[in-house]
């Protein structure tokens, strides 16, 4: 059986691992980013390179999203050259981005509108694990719907989790990363009273990451905050982002994320520091003292 013609949209830190998986896995690919120097590497592997998200979209089955925010996406999906505006009947629009509920909700209507499906598909893991493709995807949308792309989404991931219908993949991916982002800010902040007080940094950190704090994201952030090593596995200002669209999302269900904020402005304090380009564990650059 001849496999799904892909269009992948983003070809960021996330993106280009993911598309690089389909073509691994010998899906046709179509690949559309905004800044064209970041396709040339798919052309040279068998991708088609398109000028536009409209022109990647005209003959897929399945057209992937992977930016930064509900900005980016709707311009993908949304705007003059948009991918819905030439996409066919039957196709199966998927939003991996991290992004709101609201902006999904309208993404899964306009996908419909075309005669589409649509999914919600955001993932968890980094940068090493889009390469190794053993993201975890958090999908939204119905679950015959899935079964058409499970095949795709394998063909990148570990797992995938079909949580509810649409906006459950988006709510619970924000839900996770504003527990990711408190557990960074709270530690940066924890590993700037270790090094003020003069402890013996190693042997503080040892008690936290062998302790009942040390959740996998602790022990490989603090490496990179200890190293330093600020190399992006996650931008920090996409970091802001999904704690500002996470708070959002807790205030309309009047759960208001106090950690949240807390952490919020410690990222934001690092974006102002310029650090906004660097991976998270750069948030802990503003607390130390130089």
């Amino acid at each position: 059986m001849s496999k799904l013609h892909i269009a992948f949209l983003g070809l960021g830190i996330m993106g280009s691992g993911m598309a690089q998986r389909l073509l691994i896995n010998g899906f046709p690919l179509t690949v559309f980013n905004r800044n064209p120097e970041k396709s040339k590497p798919f052309a040279s592997e068998g991708a088609h390179v398109a000028a536009s998200p409209r022109e990647a979209a005209a003959q897929a089955d399945v057209i992937i999203s992977m930016v930064a925010d509900d900005v980016a996406a709707r311009s993908l999906w949304l705007g003059d050259n948009g991918a819905l505006t030439a996409a066919k009947s039957g196709v199966v629009c998927i939003e991996c981005s991290t992004v709101t509920f609201d902006w999904v909700r309208e993404l899964a209507a306009a996908a419909a509108a075309r005669g589409g499906e649509f999914l919600d598909a955001p993932v968890t893991g980094s940068k090493n694990q889009s390469a190794a493709g053993e993201l975890n995807f958090l999908v939204g949308g119905s679950a015959s719907t899935l079964e058409k792309v499970r095949p795709v989404l394998a063909a990148m991931s570990k797992t995938t989790i079909h949580l509810g219908p649409t906006g459950s993949g988006a709510m619970v991916k924000l839900i996770n990363n504003f527990v990711c982002g408190v557990q960074v800010a709270a530690l940066a902040e924890a590993l700037a009273m270790i090094e003020r007080s003069g402890l013996d940094r190693a042997k503080a950190l040892e008690v936290l990451s062998c302790g009942a704090p040390g959740s996998p994201l602790v022990k490989a952030v603090s490496l990179r905050m200890t190293t330093p090593d600020f190399t992006p596995n996650f931008l920090l200002r996409l970091m802001a982002k999904d704690l500002g669209y996470a708070i959002q999302e807790g205030g309309k269900l009047s759960v208001e994320l106090t950690t949240g904020k807390a952490a919020l402005e410690d990222f934001q304090r690092a974006v102002a520091a310029g650090h906004g380009g660097k991976d998270i564990a750069a948030v802990v650059e503003p607390l130390r003292k130089h």
